[in-house]
């Protein structure tokens, strides 16, 4: 073999090492995100089995994301008047570090319920993020005074909802500027009267526990009239759910291309809708016709959360979808006007047949490549399923699937860090860049223990860049826009959206992987006022601005990239 040879093998060998694994840290409880749920390990009710979401954003502008978490309860301490709705961490950045401190109370978020999910958009367009919480019995939607302090206009804006609440996420529809607001609600409940041990709703193979027996709720698509008010025009616009399945999951996002932002919602042992947009303030379900509603063999399954991303790169939006145990994830691909294929198997994301309860996830380039990679929060509904010798246990360990960038995923869950620590029932997960490092970090809900905070540490000279949007004729968060940016042969989309996974809100600022790729070749957007503005030869590795009709407003540069270890001498080798 020639010396030559030899030299450039090397390289490769030294290239390929240097695609870093992906590496995430809980570092929860050393940046102050400590505080422990008000909830019992052997949950008995169904609404106690739930748990919450997670939100990211910057409540105050100040540039850092904040982190909130939902609240979980326990019927007796409800029916006692109930936990504050939400915790807020404000990041402080205390000592020069990432750190993060709970402002709840100063915050003024402190009506009182049981905390489901949250969804985050700004609906009076004054260029603060807002906060719609939903929860058992009624949701609360806090309006953005400034300098994260925030006021329960519930009331006055007309969307207290109230039974069961669980997903919610905001868009504007009708692309007229306001953010309108989905809720799905799941079975019909009263906590006030639940079953008692004995009944028919208490068994489940031999444990006192209450199952799903009842029937589901009417949904809510709530309508911005502008000036603070709120109609529900679900019926009107074809999204109320009438047949009464148990809604769980809510995700908008432009599936066919053609610059509506459409509706998916998942439910929990029924078929799944896919509502698309009419264009006239009205939907049509067309889940059985794009092959979403029901599982590839035609089967109705338990189905939490949904995310949309376009995994293979092709410019169409796909959607992966959390289940129940025993039930795999599936990841549908999106076929243009073929509607979606079932490509669970042949992307390699299950193959042994063992499929945790899976919650909150979604699709995030946790590597910086390219390549949006998935991740799971996985858990059992109470710890009592663990006296039984062959159930899913109530921990159980997190997944992280890595994009190949060829239609397949590589499990890297037992080597990537989220299993490092002690087990954990997650549910609700949000991804964002907390510390501006050019990463996206996942912080994740866990029942009976404080929030995760995985602090994305993975190591490459992959190039990145984030995005964050503001309408001037489109919605002020510029939920609903579209960038797509190409550099070097990769293309890829991706829109801004108010809420998704499980009763989750991730950060609004859009992020891409870039790889080698120092420079976009093209960044084009897409706002939903139907403006479409180009960038040339945008360099990678900052924190852009981009204002409507305006370009880049402002530009902050990300920490330089770690460099790559160098190739040995040939006198070394």
């Amino acid at each position: 073999m020639s010396v030559l040879l030899l030299c450039l093998l090397c390289l490769l060998g030294s290239m390929r090492a240097w695609a870093a694994p992906i590496q995430l840290r809980d570092v929860g409880a050393a940046v102050g995100v400590s505080t422990t749920q008000h909830s019992v390990a052997d949950k008995r009710y169904l609404v106690e089995m739930m748990g919450g979401g997670v939100a990211l954003f910057d409540c105050d502008n100040d540039g850092r994301l904040d982190i909130l978490t939902v609240n979980d309860s326990t019927v007796g301490r409800f029916q006692q008047g109930g936990e504050p709705m939400v915790t807020l961490y404000h990041q402080d950045g205390l000592g020069g570090q990432l750190h993060f401190t709970d402002v709840t109370q100063a915050a003024g978020l402190t009506t009182l319920g049981w905390g489901m999910g949250v969804a985050v958009g700004d609906f009076d367009n004054d260029g603060l993020p807002d906060i719609y919480v939903t929860g058992c019995g009624h949701n609360v939607l806090y309006r953005n005074l400034g300098g994260c302090k925030f006021q329960d206009v519930t009331a006055q804006a007309g969307v207290a909802g109230g039974g069961f609440s669980v997903g919610a996420a905001w868009a504007a529809y009708d692309r007229d500027g306001k953010l309108d607001l989905f809720v799905t609600r799941y079975v019909d409940s009263d906590i006030h009267h639940l079953p008692k041990p004995g009944d028919a709703a208490f068994q489940y193979r031999g444990l006192q526990m209450e199952v799903p027996v009842a029937q589901g709720e009417t949904d809510f698509l709530f309508h911005n009239e502008g000036g603070g008010k709120f109609t529900d025009v679900a019926a009107q616009a074809g999204v109320s759910n009438p047949d009464k399945h148990l809604g769980m999951g809510v995700a908008w996002g432009d599936y066919d291309n053609d610059g509506w932002p459409d509706l998916f919602v998942t439910n929990d042992m029924g078929p799944n809708y896919l509502f698309h947009n009419l264009h006239n303030g009205k939907f049509e379900d067309v889940g059985y016709l794009t092959g979403t509603a029901l599982s590839a063999d035609g089967h109705t399954m338990g189905n939490m959360a949904a995310d949309f991303g376009d995994y293979d790169r092709d410019g169409w939006l796909d959607v992966v979808i959390t289940r129940y145990g025993y039930q795999p994830m599936t990841l549908y691909r999106n076929q243009g006007l073929m509607g979606f294929t079932d490509t669970t198997w042949a992307s390699q994301i299950e193959h042994d047949g063992n499929y945790p309860v899976r919650w909150g996830g979604g699709f995030a380039d946790l590597d910086n490549d390219g390549w949006p990679d998935i991740f799971s929060a996985n858990g059992n509904v109470t710890a009592l399923v663990d006296s039984l010798p062959h159930e899913l246990r109530y921990r159980e360990p997190a997944e992280v699937f890595r994009n190949r960038g060829n239609g397949t995923f590589e499990d890297v869950s037992s080597t990537c860090g989220v299993n490092d620590g002690p087990l954990q029932s997650r549910r609700g997960t949000a991804f964002g860049d907390l510390n501006n490092d050019g990463n996206v970090d996942v912080v994740v809900y866990n029942e009976d223990g404080p929030p995760s905070v995985f602090l994305n540490e993975t190591r490459s000279a992959n190039h990145r860049v984030l995005f964050k949007l503001i309408g001037t004729k489109s919605n002020k968060a510029a939920i609903g826009a579209r960038v797509t940016v190409t550099a070097g042969k990769l293309t890829q989309i991706d829109e801004v959206r108010g809420g998704g996974s499980y009763l989750s809100s991730n950060d609004t600022r859009l992020h891409y992987g870039l790889g080698a790729s120092a420079v976009m070749s093209t960044v084009a957007i897409q706002w939903p006022s139907g403006l479409r503005e180009e960038l040339k030869d945008v360099p990678a590795d900052f924190i852009y601005t981009l204002v409507e009709g305006q370009g880049i407003q402002s530009q902050v540069a990300l920490p330089p990239l770690p460099k790559p270890p160098a190739a040995p001498h040939a006198r070394d080798r």
